[in-house]
């Protein structure tokens, strides 16, 4: 599979390139685009319970599609949720990726991804405990709000993320949550929220706008109109 990205990093659009009879596995509702005779199942992705998990403890949906082309080969474009950039992550075998809720678009055939429950830091982060492995050797497409940021940290190299801005990180890295002030009544107060304390070696794909934010401002003006 060969990706070509377009519309960065305001509204991110991948197309795939897929050899004959080559198969990629894409997120509910993330498909715009695709060239004829190309061949689209909608599935589960390993059962009922697995589409269950993906969707109640990931945020992602419920059916999955599985986009195969011809012999000939074809394409397909792929998109995010909201609005902001769109990437490739690489995927090798013995580092996996973490990917955050709703963060996560398209894999190609050797990637496989399950639900992943991230530990309580997560939960209390505010941006629920689970979301997706991603493992195997290949790519996944992931997307975020607003622009895309790749941190590389060397070894023993730290930093502090707030919890919402987090898109994906290598799950061999060291992570630990903070308050993001001295004191719990302080961290409330500042609305800042928890922080993710990451140590090297590693990457961490952040975004340059929190979903959480979003929908805060949403609930707010939803309540007053």
């Amino acid at each position: 599979m060969e990706i070509q990205l377009r519309h960065t990093p305001s509204f991110g659009v991948a197309r795939l390139l897929l050899a004959g009879n080559e198969p990629v596995t894409v997120q509910g509702g993330a498909l715009m685009a695709y060239s004829a005779a190309m061949t689209v199942d909608a599935n589960t992705n390993g059962g009922v319970l697995a589409g269950l998990k993906r969707s109640v403890l990931s945020g992602e949906s419920f059916f999955v599609s599985t986009v195969t082309a011809p012999p000939q080969g074809g394409w397909a474009d792929v998109v995010g949720t909201l609005p902001g950039d769109i990437i490739a992550l690489p995927i090798t075998a013995g580092r996996d990726q973490f990917i955050t809720r709703g963060s996560w678009v398209a894999n190609s055939y050797g990637v496989s991804t399950e639900t992943k429950w991230a530990g309580a830091r997560n939960l209390i982060g505010g941006e629920g405990g689970f979301g997706l492995r991603a493992f195997g050797e290949g790519q996944a497409l992931v997307s975020v709000y607003g622009a895309l940021d790749v941190m590389d940290l060397g070894p023993g190299e730290q930093v502090i993320i707030d919890t919402g801005h987090v898109v994906s990180y290598d799950m061999g890295m060291s992570v630990e949550l903070r308050q993001s002030s001295s004191s719990l009544w302080r961290t409330v107060k500042s609305g800042e929220g928890f922080v993710f304390f990451f140590t090297g070696p590693g990457r961490v794909l952040l975004q340059s706008r929190n979903p959480r934010d979003l929908n805060a401002y949403i609930t707010s003006h939803s309540a007053n109109s």
